[in-house]
């Protein structure tokens, strides 16, 4: 049976230092980053989670990827839980951010074979993998040169291609445009919709409206961590009589109290 990704009831709070209490002059001690969240990502489907910045977006994706743990609820990859088999998650999935930082002194080729070994990926399937890679993103020019002379589009394109060396069947990508130049960003919006048509679940979050008029399927509006409201498209657009997404969008951020956030 095909299992997809299932978010349920995911909720999570951070303890506030003081440094961040005096900054944000505030005296509460926890923030709810996440509240209850539910939602579903399916094969074949890009899920957009939209919202402004510090809505509860990244640390969704950071619950979902295993790398901090949900205080309350559970997701499953692949019918496999974040809390129970985290390890079984990570093997088939890909988290990608841009503030994934390559390290300056190695090259995209030890890098990439370096992760590959790491994944368990046999030796003959990572070097047809990487030449595919690399070529679509234009990284085997570089293939040889220290990311520290990197330009920050290709470190991002490399970082791109090392995450997906386990080719996995679950993508999850973190404000995948932001600070990319145009061309950078038309190629990572053209190769998430490849990966969609391969059979591919994405989780894409953004701000960036347009973004998710591009590249999803399904959205959800995500405000001080709570899902205001999911569904295709089409179906979040019509709740506005002109059925325009940005409409929506800053009608609930209003009603949030956070239009200055937006």
């Amino acid at each position: 049976m095909v299992m997809d990704l299932e978010v349920r009831n995911l909720r999570k709070t951070f303890n506030l230092s003081r440094k961040q209490r005096r900054i944000e002059h505030t005296d509460e001690k926890r923030r709810v980053a996440v509240r209850g969240l539910s939602f579903e990502a399916k094969r074949g489907e890009i899920y957009g989670l939209l919202g402004p910045n510090g809505a509860g977006k990244t640390t969704t994706l950071r619950c979902i990827s295993t790398l901090i743990k949900p205080d309350e609820g559970d997701v499953f990859v692949d019918g496999k839980s974040v809390l129970k088999d985290s390890m079984g998650v990570r093997k088939n999935i890909a988290f990608l951010t841009n503030e994934l930082k390559l390290d300056d002194f190695f090259t995209p080729n030890y890098l990439y074979d370096y992760f590959s070994r790491l994944h368990g990926v046999d030796e003959k399937t990572a070097e047809k993998r990487k030449k595919e890679l690399f070529k679509r993103f234009g990284v085997d020019k570089f293939a040889e040169v220290k990311v520290a002379d990197l330009s920050s589009g290709m470190k991002q394109k490399t970082s791109i291609a090392i995450s997906l060396v386990h080719d996995p069947d679950f993508i999850i990508f973190d404000e995948p445009t932001n600070g990319l130049d145009v061309l950078t960003a038309k190629t990572v919006v053209d190769y998430l919709l490849e990966l969609k048509e391969s059979g591919k679940a994405i989780i894409v979050s953004t701000h960036i409206l347009s973004v998710v008029e591009k590249l999803c399927d399904k959205v959800g509006i995500i405000i001080d961590g709570e899902l205001k409201v999911s569904g295709t498209l089409q179906e979040v657009k019509a709740k506005d009589a002109k059925q325009d997404l940005e409409n929506v969008f800053f009608s609930l951020v209003e009603e949030s109290g956070g239009a200055d956030r937006a």
